[in-house]
């Protein structure tokens, strides 16, 4: 498998570890901090695959990458956090630097 494929998806895990992290009410619902557990291992383990063929410092600032602004956006989305201007600018650095980073990557 690609291993932008493959860090795509360790990305996606680490959202959904924060997401779960959010949910479970300071480690108090079982369900979510098991869930916590289980995607911080996998998107760990993803990422770690990843270094194979890409190199640790654009690997790890897209992984943090695709968490950041996919928590954000959830956030935005569904718990009603706030969707001002500057904000959303700022979002878009982050996307900027992760393709800038891409594109100079070799």
């Amino acid at each position: 498998m690609n291993s932008w494929i493959i860090l795509v998806i360790a990305g996606l895990f680490e959202m959904a570890w924060v997401l779960a992290l959010k949910f479970s009410n300071n480690f108090s619902n079982l369900f979510y901090t098991a869930l916590v557990v289980i995607f911080m291992i996998l998107s760990l383990v993803l990422l770690s695959i990843s270094f194979k063929t890409i190199p640790m410092g654009t690997a790890y600032a897209c992984w943090t990458a695709i968490g950041a602004v996919g928590v954000i956006v959830f956030g935005m989305m569904f718990l009603g956090e706030s969707t001002d201007a500057l904000r959303i600018f700022f979002i878009a650095l982050i996307v900027a630097g992760v393709i800038g980073l891409n594109l100079t990557t070799n």
